[in-house]
């Protein structure tokens, strides 16, 4: 019961809060029309964070993340990775869009880029980025990893490990920060020892970090796996992996 009085209040100030703060942003695809969302200290000249939603594209949990960052210091940009008239309207159609994503990363990867091109666009110190993201978009932080975009560092929240067997793994040059959930049922043994092999043969300096009794989706105060002191760790965790690479 007291869980979900908690989440019921998080969730009324988050809603409050994000009308108030973060303003839109609309960019291009080609004939694709981009929709993300930035925080109020655009062209600042501060350090940027790129943040990339789970797999229904910008929600609260990303918002409420740019905001926080927002109070660090940061200027944050949420990408919007599938572009107006494309957002899923449930769990279903979700998985079959974020599923097109993985399969073809290179198109992943352009729209990541494009949203990196947003962030400095807005203020962004261009050699002070990182990108974090959630779920699906944890895999598109290791994504920005593996095509070794210019960022400082990545962090993936129990995002997805894989990648096709016929990629190669290639040198990581941003330091990479991975948060597990310990009971994360759709991370296989083998996807997660073959992403330890990844970042070892990139001779990147990377970092995972294993969160007890958390399953998937541990840090969103919406979901069913929410754990609030694994949750409460987890960003610690970023705010100083970010303070490490940013400042």
């Amino acid at each position: 019961m007291k869980k979900h009085i908690l989440i019921l209040i998080i969730t009324v100030l988050q809603n409050s809060l994000h009308a108030q703060e973060l303003k839109k942003v609309y960019y291009q695809d080609g004939n694709q029309k981009l929709s993300g969302l930035i925080t109020s200290n655009v062209g600042q000249n501060l350090p940027g964070v790129l943040i990339l939603p789970a797999w229904k594209g910008i929600d609260n949990e990303s918002k409420t993340a740019a905001l926080e960052l927002e109070k660090q210091g940061y200027i944050a940009f949420i990408a919007d990775i599938y572009g107006d008239g494309n957002i899923p309207k449930d769990n279903t159609e979700a998985a079959n869009i974020s599923s097109k994503y993985k399969n073809d990363y290179k198109a992943y990867q352009h729209r990541i880029g494009l949203a990196l091109d947003e962030l400095i666009k807005a203020g962004a110190i261009p050699s002070k980025t990182a990108v974090i993201g959630y779920c699906f978009g944890g895999a598109g932080a290791l994504e920005v990893a593996r095509s070794d975009m210019d960022v400082s560092g990545v962090v993936c929240i129990h995002g997805s490990y894989a990648k096709s067997t016929d990629r190669q793994n290639k040198s990581i040059s941003s330091k990479v920060l991975v948060e597990h959930a310990a009971n994360d049922t759709s991370i296989s043994k083998t996807d997660y020892d073959n992403l330890v092999v990844e970042l070892n043969e990139g001779e990147a300096d990377w970092q995972i970090i294993t969160y007890a009794n958390s399953a998937h989706t541990f840090t969103n105060p919406e979901s069913n796996d929410f754990n609030p002191t694994m949750a409460n760790r987890a960003w610690n965790h970023t705010l100083m992996f970010l303070k490490e690479v940013l400042k």
